[in-house]
């Protein structure tokens, strides 16, 4: 008996009705919000082992505002092509013939 794939898993666990989840634009957008993430990731490292941004030690407002600022400009970078990791995971996940 050959290994099933994850899609027929699934598939057979819907009753046979596989869903349609290949969808392009579904899988460009997740693909960047991944990338967001990880460039986000990044950010905070960076500002962590710094010793505080632009050297200030900062306060909980500040610390919020500087996450909020982090977070957008993560998602900033992803949506103009961040490090290219976006498109390389969308060409992964579609599936063409």
């Amino acid at each position: 008996m050959g290994q099933l794939g994850i899609a027929q898993i699934a598939s057979l666990a819907a009753g046979g009705q596989a869903k349609k989840t290949d969808d392009p634009a579904k899988i460009k957008d997740a693909a960047q919000q991944f990338e967001a993430l990880l460039i986000g990731q990044i950010l905070r490292s960076a500002r962590e082992g710094g010793g505080g941004w632009l050297g200030s030690g900062g306060g909980s407002s500040g610390d919020s505002a500087t996450e909020f600022a982090e977070q957008q400009l993560a998602a900033s970078l992803a949506k103009q092509g961040g490090f290219g990791l976006a498109d390389l995971i969308s060409k992964g996940l579609r599936h063409d013939p």
